[in-house]
């Protein structure tokens, strides 16, 4: 559901500015090169090459379900793609003397692939997974990532590098001020061994930071293209949940700051979904599958979902119950007999269909948008939703039959479905479709009891 969440965001971003006639660049992709692949596939009693397509078209079958257009799909394990520029960044790292060998002693949470200092657990456990840390002593190679502390934190907070909301800002911030301390970037090869290999070293492989973190470079042509890749970097936005806040906003600048590669402008932090209060959990038995909200609802209502009834910013609360209520109360009810309604008056007293120019986003939405207030957005559009609603209440235009107030309807119904292409493309298109045609469409949300 995590997932299903950040890549919604991304999607609804991704097409409200191409519908504003920019050039849109849309990566996702997946981390591979992992310890936590490997005990993952030995648990099924498949290989790393036999598990790994398996959960990529798990994620892509998801994706395309709902309805998200993404450029690329990149996994850290392409030798042609990724590799180059993971490799190409090492060096840079190194030419710069900010890699060197060591030995490291702590606590490494698998599930994070992340090592842990005592201060940071909770309870003598991962903060985010809550399990017991593995105590690991190895030697490997470090990042001297102690060394940029000062200037990341003045990209910070001189918004060269925009953290969004200032509440993850702060938190960044007090990380920075406490320092940061060197990090492992390299673990042995007979841990990870299909992972990249170090430069010159046979025994290590690179580690997650300078593995995964680079995919945003190396998809768009870092090691591999330089006209494809001054094309697409800086970055405008990272779409983030709050858990990788640290790896985003402190290690992954730092690594850009030693090979002199420009910052991304802007990282978008998203909370945690909840359901009935608890983070799920297999344990508790409240983890809820979008795959079975989508098979049951539709895509559309799955969108519709996460993008107005969690909020951006912070953590929110998702059931089954809470979710069939939204959906028969302001799709199947709203959204869905509004459509009906009007559409049914045009048809019926309209010989032609309204001619509607191409509708805008109206000042307010552009301004909520620009400010990734997604949640925000998608409650004035259904403001609109019920004003719409209650003035066909206290109108009855079935009544008077009147054509020019049942066309102004129409109109205000074509800004309303345009409003909703980011957030429901399909639902979007539906709506425009039927005043194209001037008929009512079949039932958008069929009421589930």
């Amino acid at each position: 559901m995590g997932h299903a969440y950040t890549m919604t965001l991304c999607d609804i971003l991704a097409r409200y500015h191409k519908l504003q006639s920019e050039e849109v660049y849309f990566l996702t992709g997946s981390d591979e090169n992992t310890g936590k692949v490997i005990k993952s596939a030995e648990e099924l009693g498949k290989s790393v090459e036999e598990f790994l397509p398996e959960i990529n078209r798990n994620f892509e079958n998801l994706y395309k379900s709902l309805n998200i257009f993404y450029n690329q799909f990149i996994g850290t394990t392409d030798k042609e793609k990724h590799w180059p520029g993971a490799i190409k960044l090492w060096n840079k790292l190194v030419e710069t003397g900010d890699i060197y060998p060591g030995t490291y002693s702590g606590q490494y949470c698998l599930n994070c692939e992340a090592f842990y200092t005592e201060k940071d657990l909770v309870d003598d456990k991962c903060p985010y997974h809550g399990i017991v840390p593995e105590r690991i002593e190895e030697k490997n190679y470090f990042f001297k990532l102690s060394k940029y502390n000062s200037e990341i934190k003045e990209a910070i907070e001189t918004n060269k590098l925009e953290i969004v909301p200032n509440t993850r800002r702060n938190e960044i911030l007090a990380l920075l001020d406490r320092g940061l301390d060197d990090i492992s970037f390299s673990r042995p090869i007979k841990n990870v061994p299909h992972g990249i290999p170090v430069p010159n070293d046979s025994t290590q492989v690179i580690y997650v930071w300078c593995d995964a973190l680079v995919n945003y470079i190396s998809a768009v042509g870092y090691g591999r293209n330089e006209e494809e890749f001054n094309k697409w970097w800086p970055a405008d936005l990272h779409v983030i949940g709050k858990d990788i806040l640290r790896f985003h906003a402190a290690i992954w600048p730092a690594m850009l700051l030693s090979a002199k590669i420009a910052l991304p402008k802007k990282i978008l932090v998203h909370g945690f979904i909840t359901s009935g209060g608890q983070k799920m959990s297999k344990t508790l038995g409240n983890v809820i599958d979008p795959i079975e909200l989508i098979e049951e609802f539709g895509p559309e209502a799955v969108r519709y979902f996460l993008s107005r009834k969690i909020s951006t910013f912070e953590d929110g609360d998702l059931t089954k119950d809470t979710f069939k209520s939204a959906y028969n109360g302001d799709l199947a009810n709203g959204l869905g007999n509004l459509v009906s309604r009007i559409m049914k008056l045009a048809e019926t007293n309209l010989s032609q269909p309204v001619a509607v120019k191409h509708p805008v986003f109206d000042s307010a939405l552009v301004a909520l948008l620009d400010k990734f207030e997604i949640q925000k957005a998608a409650n004035h559009i259904w403001s609109q939703i019920g004003e719409l609603d209650a003035e066909i209440q206290e109108s009855k235009p079935w009544e008077s039959k009147d054509k020019e107030v049942i066309a102004n309807l129409v109109t205000r119904l074509a800004h309303i479905g345009y409003s909703l292409a980011p957030f429901m493309p399909a639902t979007s298109t539906k709506i425009l479709s039927a005043i194209k045609e001037n008929k009512m469409p079949i039932s958008l949300f069929p009421r589930k009891d």
